[in-house]
């Protein structure tokens, strides 16, 4: 039997289910980053995945994002849309994003340094969000990005409203 793989998008997503391999169902809940970033508003990093104090943030692409910096590298995966992400390097990073902070940092106005450049993300395209530099996005349209960063003050937690459970197949209350 031939296999096919769907991508899904902001417009075009399903919900779909999870298949428990082992262990109990009543200990696994799941969500759709699509479904997540559907309902937040442009670049609130909705948490949709955690492991120790890693995140993964399904955050919804439109406009221009504020900027935002970070004490350690991020990574971001374009999962539908096209976005640019411009990068400063900033003169005094720890000023701006604190070692002993974890988690990205909004940077109040115009972020002071030097320009370093852009990253135009396609579907699929993964950009590393490295420590030092601030940086901000930019869509066209509506998009979704998936980022990997650690548990921040910009982490909104909000499971209750994004997960699923399979025994119920409702969201969790």
């Amino acid at each position: 039997m031939a296999m096919r793989t769907i991508f899904g998008s902001l417009e075009d997503h399903t919900q779909g289910d999870a298949e428990i391999i082992s262990g109990s169902v009543k200990h696994y809940v799941f969500s759709n980053m699509f479904a997540v970033a559907a309902k937040s508003a442009p670049y609130e990093k909705v948490v949709v995945a955690k492991n120790l104090e890693y995140v993964m943030e399904a955050i919804r692409a439109e406009g221009t994002s504020p900027w935002f910096a970070c004490s350690h590298d991020e990574f971001v995966i374009d999962m539908d849309g096209d976005v640019t992400i411009e990068f400063v390097k900033l003169n005094e990073p720890n000023a701006v994003a604190p070692r002993d902070r974890e988690g990205t940092v909004a940077v109040s106005g115009e972020p002071a340094g030097r320009r370093m450049g852009t990253i135009e993300l396609k579907r699929g395209h993964q950009a590393l969000l490295p420590a030092g530099a601030a940086y901000r996005f930019t869509a066209a349209r509506p998009g979704v990005l998936l980022m990997q960063t650690i548990l921040g003050p910009l982490s909104v937690q909000k499971w209750a409203d994004i997960c699923m459970h399979p025994q119920t197949e409702g969201v969790l209350a």
